[in-house]
Formats: structure tokens, sequence, C-alpha cells
């Protein structure tokens, strides 16, 4: 993480607050709003956002009926499941506006049993997105290693969330190279007969036969037909849940994080979050050299994030 400016006013003396970067029209000023915490209703706050501002939207919604965040505007306590997906929806109907033309959409959400039933909200939400104007690009399994056991005889123990990945146009940015995975091939986790003793080897094809007799094949070097940085990003992800000691609710875990910001945002890129919370999206992206802007309705939790902002050396 770059250290702070030493000549920079400090946040105590010049608090960066939402009123004080609102200029004459009401808009909040566009050069302004990095590596900063907004207080507020995401859909009112958004509407102050400049258009086209921000890279990337990397965020975790309240789960529905999961917690009360004590505030009458909160997402998550609609009377209805579906008043719940029509409000996301109208929220990052808002955040359209605010992405970049290229800019992504990484939204993790979690289901939710109600009255027995599986509520399948998680793609419920991602449909009606898609039919608002999203192009839903991935649907990416959060596998979670430590999840918590759940007292349930009659099914099996929920250890996932859905991360999806969303755009506004089929040509987005997408660094693919910053988040490759290691090959396994060649390595002592591969499943492939023969996959650890064919590397570089004269007719060392992984499968007898594979080529059909076919000389000229037999002669290529396999390890040479895989990308040096690794394969392509899968689309489980295992990911321990996150914590922070000074939170009584789950935190979005950085490593679920980090793949979001580095294939979606370039260095120096804008990441919002309209969920800010205990702030762990801005935390990483200040550690990756991006930028932040996080919304946050409950005053409490954006004391909370600009706290550990400072404590991680964040402007």
């Amino acid at each position: 993480m770059k250290p702070p400016d030493e000549t920079t006013t400090s946040e105590e003396e010049n608090p960066r607050d939402e009123e004080s970067l609102r200029e004459p029209g009401g808009t909040v000023n566009g050069d302004s709003i990095r590596d900063t915490v907004l207080c507020g209703d995401a859909r009112q706050l958004l509407q102050t956002l400049p258009s086209a501002a921000v890279q990337t939207i990397v965020t975790s919604p309240p789960y529905y009926g999961q917690r009360d965040y004590e505030h009458e505007s909160q997402v998550g306590r609609e009377a209805e499941p579906q008043q719940y997906i029509d409000n996301l929806v109208a929220i990052f109907a808002e955040a359209r506006r605010v992405l970049r033309p290229d800019g992504t959409l990484w939204l993790n959400l979690g289901d939710k049993y109600h009255r027995s039933h599986l509520l399948g909200l998680p793609w419920r939400v991602a449909l009606a997105l898609a039919e608002s104007g999203w192009m839903l690009r991935a649907d990416i399994i959060w596998h979670k290693p430590n999840a918590m056991p759940q007292p349930v005889k009659n099914r099996p123990t929920t250890d996932h969330e859905y991360l999806f990945l969303f755009s506004l146009q089929t040509d987005y940015y997408y660094d693919a190279d910053a988040i490759r995975e290691p090959h396994v091939t060649f390595g002592e986790g591969s499943k492939m007969r023969g996959g650890r003793r064919h590397l570089g080897q004269r007719g060392g094809t992984p499968e007898q036969g594979k080529n059909g007799g076919r000389a000229n094949l037999h002669d290529g070097r396999w390890d040479q037909a895989f990308h040096p940085l690794g394969r392509n990003k899968r689309t489980v992800w295992s990911v321990s849940l996150g914590k922070f000691r000074q939170a009584h609710f789950a935190v979005f875990p950085p490593s679920l994080i980090r793949p979001c910001i580095l294939a979606g945002s370039p260095p120096g890129g804008l990441v919002l979050d309209p969920f800010f919370g205990a702030g762990t999206v801005g935390v990483v992206a200040r550690e990756l050299e991006r930028h932040y802007v996080g919304l946050e309705l409950n005053p409490s939790y954006l004391e909370l994030a600009r706290q550990r902002l400072r404590e991680a050396g964040c402007p």
C-alpha cells in the first residue's frame, strides 16, 4: 500500500463527508470522491455521483431477512422477497450511470430459507438484473471451508454463496492474467494419468494413442501449450469466512474481494462499494493500489469503516 501524502490535511481537520464534497449544483465533485466514504441511502447517494466515474463495483448487500442493521431505509428487511429483489434492481439501476461503459459489477449474495422453502434469491436477483439491462457474464461459487455448522437433519449443510459478474456491454475491462491460477496438470495435484511424467518428453502426450499415430504431434511439448502465468481462473473459489474483531457482523472476506478488484480494474482505478459496511473493499482496494468510494447507510458502521481505513494507513 502506498503511504499517505504527509502534506495532506488529516481527515479530522478536513472531514471528507458528503456535504463537504457537494458542488453548488448539488452533485458530488468527481475529483473528490476518491478514497471517500459517504453516509446515506445508497440509491439517493448514487444519484449525486458523477457519471462514468467508477471502473468496477464490488459489493455484498445485506441478505434478505438475515440481520437488522438498525435503519428504517435498510435493504434486507422487506416484508416480501420480491420487494427485496425490486429494491436491489432499483439501486443497481442508479449504479449503471456511475459505472464506466467498460466497467463491471461483482455482486455477492447468500440465500435464505423462508417457511421451509429455499428462496433462491441470488439467482432471482441475478435474473432480475439481467432483465433490467445488465449482462450476466459469470456465476461464481464461493465455497466456504469454515462454514458454520447448521442443526439440520433433512438437507445438506450449506457451505457456499454466489458471486455474480455483470457488465454493461460485451467489450469490458477484465484482466484475466492478474488472477490466473497455478496449473495442476504438471503438479502433484494432477488427476491426469501420466500428467507429471510427460513434461518435455518426446511422445509425452497424456493419453495413449491420443494423436492417432501422427508422429509430428508426438514431438509436441505439452507444457508449452499452457499459459506461462497459469490457467484461467475457475468459477469455484474456496475462501474462508472473513473476520473483523470490532464488527459484530460477518465481513466481506479480503481473499474474495482481491480477484474482483484485480480483474475488474487497473492500478489507479476507482472501485465502488454501495454497501460499505466495515470497509473491507476500501482496505483491499488501497492494498492493491486502487482507489475506493464507499456508501454506507448506518453512521456507526461508517465510523467503524473510517477507523479501520485509518488503522490500515489508507487516506
